[in-house]
């Protein structure tokens, strides 16, 4: 596989942009300033219902006048949400820090995907899209396990969750600058229209992204993928307070407070998990390559990790919080196994100049589906507790496994 200049780009892209130092600690964070699990949830269906409505003007704005110039407006969005968790502690506030966090989500999402498989069609790389793919998200999930250790470290010296909001907004400042070196050319051939035709140029975006929901076999790439998405992000959260009470069980650190015992475990756990989540990306072709075909990897991984979601629930439910962590680590494993097969599955699908619309339809979907069950996660979590919440989770999960199946492209 051709590593060029760009390779490395991409890569430090995916490197800086998971140095979200807060991702470990969000729902502690929110649990330590008061908020009830149905409060934490409504805030993230807060997010995910604005990244949707946001989601196709953005997707049509990247394809029709530039994927560079949105994934720099992305970035300056995080930016401001960063520093507004900072400086305060409402309610209120933290619901603008997600809708500016999800102004970000909206452009970034699918954009950057668009403008690797771009590089990938100018070069005349497609046929190692899932290996290229997976190779860039690798370095992502390196990101999240250097972000892990860093945010343990600086929750440990504060005893404050609050500071890693803040340090988040160096690596971002970092990815701005590297966006910026981005050639031209990866904006893609929309970019090129004249000013007198923007109007008509937007009418023929649309056209073709509508499209998109005509095609039977696309939209069932685009579910399968987006529902699966759904279940995990909207799961993964809770484990945060599953390995605070297994670190808080066991005997170190025992004359600190809760926040600074807590973040050397999830710290070492958060690291674990997502240097296996970077090797899982890095081999998910290879990965692939051991079943029949694309579809039959797709399907498969899809049915465990509902079996996986179910059996951690019970675990949490039992107090066997090794096992249920352990159960996490492989949903992880499995969501970047997934990630760049589905991608793959689905640009084949979809025409190249609509490719960010067409991944920006998965990302929709994907936040639909979480905005719904967010809530409903922390509603079952409040009254139920966290492991029966995750149960009922992975049971409503394990019939889309058969629902939603792929068949290979014709």
């Amino acid at each position: 596989m051709k590593k060029d200049k760009m390779f490395y780009k991409f890569s430090l892209y995916g490197f800086l942009k998971n140095l979200r130092f807060f991702e470990p600690f969000m729902v502690l964070f929110f649990r330590e300033v008061g908020l009830s699990f149905f409060e934490i949830g409504s805030l993230f269906a807060i997010r995910d219902l604005s990244t949707n409505l946001l989601e196709i003007p953005t997707g049509i704005y990247a394809d029709a006048f530039g994927r560079r110039r949105s994934m720099i407006m992305a970035f300056v969005s995080y930016i401001i949400s960063f520093v507004v968790f900072y400086f305060f502690s409402s309610f209120v506030m933290y619901v603008l820090a997600m809708f500016l966090f999800a102004f970000g989500d909206a452009f970034r999402s699918g954009t950057h995907k668009a403008l690797i498989l771009e590089y990938l069609k100018i070069n005349r790389m497609e046929d190692i899209k899932v290996e290229y793919y997976g190779h860039t998200r690798a370095a992502s999930q390196l990101g999240s396990a250097f972000s892990s250790l860093i945010a343990a470290a600086l929750v440990f010296y504060s005893g404050n969750y609050r500071y890693i909001f803040i340090a988040s907004v160096i690596p971002y400042v970092l990815d701005l600058i590297n966006l910026a070196t981005y050639p031209k050319e990866l904006d893609g051939e929309l970019l090129k229209i004249q000013k007198g035709a923007m109007l008509n140029q937007i009418k023929v975006t649309l056209k073709g992204f509508l499209g998109i929901f005509t095609s039977r076999d696309a939209m069932k790439a685009i579910l399968n993928s987006a529902f699966f998405s759904s279940f995990f992000k909207v799961s993964k959260p809770y484990l945060q307070p599953i390995v605070k009470t297994f670190a808080l069980s066991i005997p170190i650190f025992v004359v600190m407070n809760g926040a600074k015992r807590s973040s050397v475990i999830i710290g070492l756990v958060y690291f674990i998990i997502y240097f296996l989540t970077s090797y899982a990306s890095r081999n998910a072709s290879k990965f692939s390559k051991r079943f029949r075909d694309l579809p039959m990897a797709i399907n498969l991984t899809f049915l465990v990790g509902a079996i996986f979601l179910i059996l951690s629930g019970i675990s949490t439910h039992y107090d066997v919080q090794l096992l249920s962590i352990f159960l996490f680590l492989v949903l992880y494993v499995l969501q970047n196994l997934r990630r760049p097969m589905n991608v793959s599955f689905i640009s084949d699908k979809i025409p190249h100049k609509m490719m960010a619309s067409g991944l920006s339809v998965e990302s929709q979907l994907t936040t639909i589906s979480m905005a719904i069950m967010a809530p409903i996660m922390g509603i079952l979590a409040d009254l139920l507790g966290v492991g029966t919440a995750l149960l009922i989770m992975g049971a409503i999960m394990f019939p889309f496994a058969f629902v939603l199946k792929v068949k290979n492209v014709s």
